[in-house]
């Protein structure tokens, strides 16, 4: 190695630079046997490094029979964009593929997995969607102004006509705050200024936006608690999380009413190796905390999964279709992330929440340092 190939004195190794990329990445022995993975790799199975060094890569992903035949040629590099992958137990995805050959190493290759249906985690906070959206936050006080009056003639009016009439009045009444309630959910996706973050128990948040639902005559599925007891707070807004919960779980009821025995299920544990890579202060933030909202309705129409996240994208036939809209801008400004899985297999659908620690202790800290440099511990 000359001085000009050697590395930076003082530079991370190897191990800690696989480790911090955000791509799952895995080392395949011959035969397609998995020698080794980062973090990135053991979020996309679901399962730690202990359980997938020695298993097959055709066991744990059904690729199409061609892409099988390419990556079986170990000398060959392939490189496959949205190539629809099942992976059991998660249903079929939709992925980019890339196998590379070791170099002076016969049969052993890089394999790096990238799923293309998952949240951007790369984008700035508000990304380009406050862009589109800046219209309604700079008129919105111009019309709202007009609402309000259009809503107390309607009231007066309501207070001099006779019983027939009054219905329409009332009807005015109701679409006028309908109008507004929209304008201000346009306002929130659109807002720049951040909401301040706290440290917040997540187990706290999900029942008290339970509660709320109950309170305001909810229905649908009882919600089953999976949580973790032993997870530390995370940062986030408060009042931020009561509203992304409400909304995912109200979507989880309602979805799940038609199932025979509906269920939501919310679950929450501790998922090592996940980090957001860009954020408004240009710094990497770990995403250890995993909240998973789980419903066994039917789920989204697969032509609607890549844009369920997008502004006025719904399947409600009343929807407005930024409820979910908000629900990514709350958690983006959280240094949050969220993403969306369907199970056609096993008929669930997931939504997953992933959030920063308030603090990191010190025992979690040695921790994920040992498992960015050796893989990680024991998954789930």
């Amino acid at each position: 190695m000359t001085p000009a190939e050697a590395p930076v004195a003082g530079a991370p190794d190897a191990y800690r630079q696989l480790a911090s990329l955000p791509l799952a990445i895995v080392m395949l022995a011959p035969g397609l046997e998995i020698a080794a993975a980062n973090p990135a790799a053991e979020q996309f199975f679901g399962q730690s490094l202990r359980r997938l060094v020695g298993r097959r890569l055709t066991d744990l992903l059904d690729f199409e029979p061609h892409l099988v035949n390419r990556i079986n040629d170990s000398e060959t590099p392939v490189s496959a964009r949205e190539v629809n992958v099942v992976v059991p137990g998660h249903g079929s995805r939709q992925l980019d593929v890339t196998v590379t050959p070791i170099v002076d190493e016969p049969g052993w290759q890089m394999l790096t997995l990238h799923d293309t249906n998952a949240e951007a985690l790369g984008e700035a906070a508000g990304g380009a969607d406050n862009t589109v959206l800046r219209a309604p936050e700079i008129l919105a006080h111009e019309i709202k102004n007009p609402l309000a009056g259009i809503r107390g003639a309607a009231q007066l009016l309501g207070r001099k006509v006779g019983e027939k009439e009054r219905a329409l009045t009332s009807l005015i009444a109701d679409e006028v705050d309908r109008i507004a309630k929209l304008i201000d959910e346009m306002q929130t996706l659109s807002r720049q200024t951040l909401a301040p973050v706290e440290p917040c128990n997540l187990h706290e948040a999900a029942r008290r936006a339970v509660a709320v639902m109950d309170a305001a005559g909810g229905k649908g599925a009882r919600i089953e608690e999976e949580f973790d007891p032993s997870l530390p707070p995370v940062l986030g807004s408060p009042d931020g999380l009561v509203q992304v919960l409400i909304n995912l779980i109200a979507n989880a009821r309602e979805a799940s009413g038609g199932a025979a025995k509906p269920r939501v299920v919310v679950r929450t544990r501790f998922a090592s190796g996940l980090q957001l890579h860009s954020t408004v202060s240009g710094k990497p933030v770990r995403l250890p905390i995993e909240l998973r909202v789980s419903d066994n309705g039917p789920g989204v129409d697969p032509a609607m999964r890549e844009h369920i996240f997008d502004p006025f994208v719904t399947t409600k036939k009343t929807g407005q279709g930024l409820g979910l809209a908000l629900v990514r801008k709350l958690v983006r400004d959280m240094n949050g992330r969220i993403s969306h899985e369907r199970d056609d297999a096993k008929g669930w659908t997931h939504f997953r929440l992933h959030l920063p620690l308030a603090t990191e202790p010190r025992g979690r800290r040695r921790e994920a340092e040992r498992e960015a440099g050796a893989g990680g511990g024991e998954g789930k």
